[in-house]
């Protein structure tokens, strides 16, 4: 049986970057990672041909640990947010130089991104058991057995950790075998994701744009792409989907409108549904929940993937404020609960308020949004919530 000081379930985005970031930080503990597809094929669910937008304070943590560079050729730096709500005045702009930084965040293209990740794992003597699937959880007072299934044909192995990391994402099986609930309700959109070239490039900016049909976003990518967040609900979306290249930029935009220029060209369209969900502990005997297997919300302000950077970061506070025989007890899950609960508890209520101000067609309730942007863009002390919490800097 094979002992590890920290064993995590999920080798995605969440899990690789816990992965990495745990070893740098502590370089002699023994670290595994256990992962059902393999990397670098259109299988693996978490490096598609998205991309993600990272805060400014998600860039900060990750540079300071080399697993983020602004010289990567498919990272693309926000040098504006632009806010509105189509068809009605109100309107505003973020830019960084009134909050002292070169950029709000970076838009970051998930595969390449992915493909780094999984060279670090080789590159840092992290054991890396892919694919493979866990099969069943036994936990014990000192350690928690994982049993693990390989190819087809060969024996199931049991592994033994301190500590066991679950980040296999919003659908976690290994969520399940703990038998943690997953309080979720669906929205009544979908989100339709594509990657559109743009006519004289789009100059950093990126859009949060609130229309009849639901919010969408555009973050600038490299080559003067946007990546698209198209939210609609599913009729809509069942419509769009099925429109040619040509069709589809001139519904898009229609939709959003001439502020971001002109569509030009659109690469492949996927979606997926919206939920907002939480765990119902982000913890349990040995075991800490991280990432999308944590907390699922709606990407209208950008915030998935940083509210998991800082799961990481609470999880390594813990793990540099204990000794690695206390990984994993009582102690340390408590203590990474009482780091976690109230950050996530706030982003996810802050966002789904967000959902429901800006789905609302009352024209008083809209004409209350215009008003409170209108009066952002002219005192800067009143966006500076918005513009904190879209650079993840949380306190």
């Amino acid at each position: 049986m094979q002992h590890f000081d920290v064993l995590i379930v999920g080798g995605g985005m969440a899990g690789a970057t816990a992965a990495v970031s745990i070893k740098k930080q502590h370089p002699h503990c023994s670290v595994a990672v256990v992962e059902a597809f393999a990397p670098k094929t259109n299988a693996h669910p978490s490096f598609d041909d998205r991309s993600i937008a990272l805060a400014e304070q998600s860039i900060d943590y990750l540079s300071r640990l080399n697993l983020f560079s602004k010289e990567w050729r498919f990272a693309e730096p926000i040098l504006k947010v632009n806010v509105s709500d189509r068809g009605h005045f109100g309107k505003t702009s973020i830019a960084p130089q009134d909050y002292n930084v070169d950029a709000l965040g970076y838009v970051v293209e998930v595969n390449p991104y992915g493909q780094f990740l999984h060279q670090q794992l080789q590159s840092h003597d992290i054991t890396l058991f892919c694919p493979a699937t866990v099969a069943k959880l036994t936990q014990h007072q000192t350690h928690v057995d994982v049993t693990i299934t390989r190819e087809t044909g060969t024996e199931d192995m049991t592994l033994q950790t301190r500590l066991l990391v679950v980040a296999d994402g919003a659908k976690s099986p290994t969520r399940g075998l703990l038998n943690m609930e997953f309080d979720s309700f669906p929205y009544e959109q979908s989100a339709l994701i594509a990657n559109v070239k743009v006519a004289q490039g789009h100059k950093g900016e990126a859009f949060e744009r609130f229309t009849s049909q639901g919010p969408m976003a555009l973050l600038p990518m490299s080559d003067g792409r946007y990546s698209v967040a198209w939210c609609m609900k599913r009729e809509a979306l069942e419509e769009v989907l099925g429109y040619d290249d040509t069709q589809f930029l001139a519904r898009l935009q229609q939709a959003f409108g001439y502020r971001g220029g002109v569509f030009e060209a659109v690469g492949t369209r996927s979606s997926y549904p919206l939920v907002h969900g939480r765990v119902s502990d982000v913890v349990h005997h040995r075991v800490v929940i991280i990432g999308n297997a944590a907390h699922a919300i709606h990407p209208i302000a950008g915030q998935g993937f940083n509210l998991g950077v800082r799961d990481i970061q609470s999880l390594n506070a813990c793990l540099n404020h204990h000794d690695v025989s206390e990984w994993g007890s009582h102690a340390f899950t408590r203590a990474y609960k009482v780091a976690r609960d109230h950050d996530i508890g706030r982003v996810m209520t802050l966002t789904d308020s967000l959902v429901r101000l800006f789905s609302n067609h009352s024209r008083t309730v809209a004409f209350g949004r215009s008003c409170g942007l209108l009066f952002m863009s002219l005192f800067t002390n009143l966006k500076a919530p918005l513009a904190k919490q879209l650079m993840g800097r949380v306190k």
